[in-house]
């Protein structure tokens, strides 16, 4: 069947799978099995380099329920209804949403200028943090709360989860929510695997702290330093109702990535597009 012949709100869904990577139903996002990755389109597991993202065409962004209520006793619970596995409930279409995300920080050399950004044109964005950045930049964390942003986990270390034991994923994502909650009074609500790699010991530690996984369906690649231009150039080509875009605050060399943001932003606002976050149900 060609493109073109599936109806528009399966072609929707499928793109929806793509930016969280193991999707089997239009609502339905399962694990893999333990110990092997799901990666989305986009950031490579190191060292090799990976494909293009895929551009979502999505119509509206994501909003996935909590997994689970049972969490651990120094996390917060996720609300009802408990579930074992993640889903994913489409809302009401809409028409001019997208959802902006940094990874890797905070970093007090890039966070900064990316947060002043965002603030000159009241928009919000996620951003996903490691625990070890996080930890000695907790000023930068209440600055981001206090512009409504959201705080996301993105491990302690950034490793490749899938080749960590169970005890080490829960160290991972247990030390980072401590770090947020004791600075923000509220552990994280979103994951995001490092370059992308779930697997099923990962979506259950998360869904056990109370967390929901969030990937991307449009990558910048700014982390390998292509040029200001050419992550202009990727995220306002990749724009799109409901699409989430993958940027980093951290990790290298981010003057690109805080460039690129003072020129896209604006551009698609003057497009009509509407920069949000996700909701939870």
């Amino acid at each position: 069947m060609k493109d073109d012949q599936i109806p528009a709100s399966r072609r929707v869904a499928l793109r929806l799978a793509l930016g969280l990577g193991a999707a089997t139903a239009v609502r339905l996002i399962a694990a893999d099995p333990a110990g092997t990755p799901v990666r989305p389109g986009g950031e490579p597991a190191p060292p090799a380099a990976g494909p293009s993202a895929h551009a979502g065409a999505a119509t509206a962004p994501y909003r996935l329920r909590p997994m689970t209520g049972h969490a651990p006793p120094r996390f917060s619970p996720g609300p009802p209804p408990v579930r074992t596995r993640p889903f994913e409930e489409m809302p009401e279409p809409g028409h001019d949403a997208m959802v902006l995300t940094f990874d890797d920080g905070p970093d007090p050399l890039y966070t900064p200028d990316i947060l002043a950004t965002l603030r000159r044109y009241q928009v919000r964005a996620m951003f996903f943090v490691c625990g070890e950045m996080a930890d000695g930049n907790r000023d930068l964390l209440r600055e981001m709360a206090a512009d409504g942003h959201v705080v996301g986990n993105h491990s302690w270390s950034h490793p490749l989860i899938p080749k960590l034991s169970r005890r080490r994923i829960r160290d991972e994502l247990g030390s980072t929510s401590d770090v947020v909650e004791e600075t923000l009074g509220q552990a994280p609500l979103w994951y995001r695997a490092p370059y992308g790699a779930w697997n099923r010991n990962s979506f259950e530690i998360g869904a056990e702290m109370g967390m929901e996984p969030l990937a991307w369906t449009v990558d910048s690649l700014d982390w390998t330093t292509p040029g200001t231009d050419t992550i202009v150039r990727r995220v306002e080509e990749g724009a799109a109702p409901g699409v989430i875009v993958l940027s980093h605050d951290a990790g290298g060399d981010r003057s690109q990535s805080v460039a690129a943001l003072r020129r896209y932003l604006p551009a698609l606002i003057e497009g009509g597009y509407r920069p949000t976050v996700p909701h939870r149900g």
